[in-house]
């Protein structure tokens, strides 16, 4: 089993030593790899749109997104992690999310990412930690994946774990120990159910990549749906099933 771990700060904190938590539970079976932010990806997204138009090799940073997107698509479990930093997710996290545009659905979704699971931890020190799950959530969804549980804790004393009353490090321990039992015990060998919202926002995406087409703006967009043999019959989770049960 092979998950991928993209930590949102390169700090040793609170959000670290929850995520160590979880991956005790998978250390001696999985094998892990790690990206922390900024150092994996220090630049942020310009803008340039130079991903959907002419293809994500020709990103300014595409050796950084590259080597971080192919541990994503060979992970089984993809695990997100994140302080909230002014009720939202880090700003290196969201850079990095941002250079994923071209991975979203009504632009050139990976097949692979439709079978995955993955998970979002976040905490923060008073409110925040929701919103800068919903942050990371939202565009794992959009990049088809549908089974994504996420774990947010409020310390609401102090921001440094030993300093935390021994009641909430057991709190917060409990927590997330019983996500990660229940993670370690699903069959990785089967992919994940693509749930019914994700087949809607995909028939959508179609039905805009088709309208495109006729309007005579059909590009590297298209040409991927079309090579993907979904403007016909072709579904991603069907396709994903087929090649790896």
């Amino acid at each position: 089993m092979k998950i991928t771990v993209i930590n949102g700060t390169e700090k040793y904190g609170v959000t670290y030593k929850l995520k160590e938590f979880f991956l005790n539970h998978f250390k001696e079976s999985s094998e892990i790899t790690e990206y922390y932010l900024p150092k994996d990806c220090p630049n942020f997204c310009i803008g340039c749109t130079s991903c959907f138009m002419n293809g994500e090799n020709t990103c300014k940073d595409f050796s950084y997104i590259n080597k971080i997107e192919k541990s994503l698509l060979e992970a089984d479990l993809i695990v997100m992690t994140s302080p909230a930093y002014v009720m939202h997710t880090t700003g290196a996290m969201k850079a990095l999310l941002d250079h994923f545009g071209y991975r979203w659905m009504p632009h050139r979704p990976a097949p692979e990412m439709f079978g995955k699971r993955a998970v979002v931890i976040t905490q923060c020190l008073g409110a925040g930690a929701k919103q800068a799950a919903k942050d990371i959530k939202h565009s794992l969804s959009w990049w088809g994946i549908s089974k994504i549980s996420i774990f947010s804790g409020s310390l609401m004393s102090n921001i440094f774990w030993d300093k935390l009353p021994s009641k909430k490090q057991k709190r917060l321990t409990k927590k997330i120990n019983k996500l990660a039992i229940k993670f370690s015990k699903m069959n990785y060998k089967k992919p994940a159910h693509t749930k019914c919202v994700t087949k809607i926002k995909f028939k959508l995406c179609r039905f805009i990549q088709k309208k495109v087409s006729k309007s005579g703006g059909a590009g590297l967009d298209y040409k991927y749906w079309q090579e993907q043999g979904w403007l016909n019959k072709k579904r991603p989770w069907k396709h994903y099933k087929k090649e790896n049960v």
